[in-house]
């Protein structure tokens, strides 16, 4: 093979390997539950709880609802500074874009469900979440097992019983929340308490009853 027909190749070869590492990049990592077995935490996520620990312990488990599989909180009894969370295990954001589809579907104290990221545990974590009992959306910071209110946003519709994507853009300690693909606001963590990458997961408060499928990160 001629010089210049190998420099042209080995330039063909690096172009498509660095299309397909862009391709992996902008496409995100994706974790839905078809193939988890039914009745039991997933495989690879780490079920726990933040807060008083005065209710019941989290019941996280996949079910099937409207023919697929989802991962749900059923507990229904918690205390009202119970948290109960489930991180993946191996995710990581610092930076990009994570959201999750989720359904509130009981609850007397609460009917919650959150986006977790840049978790250390179930106790280092930013959380946005929405509100089907109060009709809000509203970001946190929990550290040491403390939750601190960074910003609520008011009058924002979250029906009971419905699927809703819940979306959080990650850029530094700017915050930008999304439901159902329009913008609730932005908000700006001005004490900077959680900035190194953490994993993503999931959230509920209290009794809340909720379902969680397709949670992503780009």
């Amino acid at each position: 093979m001629k010089p210049y027909h190998c420099f042209t190749v080995c330039a063909c070869l690096l172009f498509v390997a660095a299309a397909v590492v862009a391709g992996e990049k902008a496409q995100g990592k994706k974790w839905t539950f078809e193939d988890a077995k039914v009745g039991a935490v997933p495989t690879g996520w780490i079920a726990g709880v933040t807060g008083s620990k005065a209710g019941k312990a989290p019941k996280w488990e996949v079910i099937q609802d409207e023919g697929r599989n989802v991962l749900a909180q059923l507990e229904s009894g918690g205390a009202r500074g119970d948290f109960p969370v489930c991180l993946k295990q191996g995710s990581s954001l610092q930076d990009g874009t994570v959201s999750v589809r989720l359904r509130p579907i009981s609850g007397k104290i609460d009917q919650a469900g959150g986006v977790v990221f840049r978790a250390k545990d179930q106790d280092n974590f930013y959380i946005a979440r929405a509100n089907a009992l109060e009709n809000n959306v509203s970001i946190y910071v929990t550290q040491n097992g403390k939750r601190k209110t960074i910003k609520y946003w008011e009058d924002i519709p979250v029906p009971l019983g419905k699927w809703h994507e819940l979306k959080v853009e990650v850029k530094g300690f700017t915050f930008k929340v999304s439901l159902n693909g329009k913008l609730v606001g932005e908000i700006e963590d001005a004490e900077r308490v959680l900035p190194d990458a953490g994993m993503v997961g999931i959230w509920t408060k209290a009794d809340s009853v909720t379902y969680f499928d397709a949670l992503l990160v780009e």
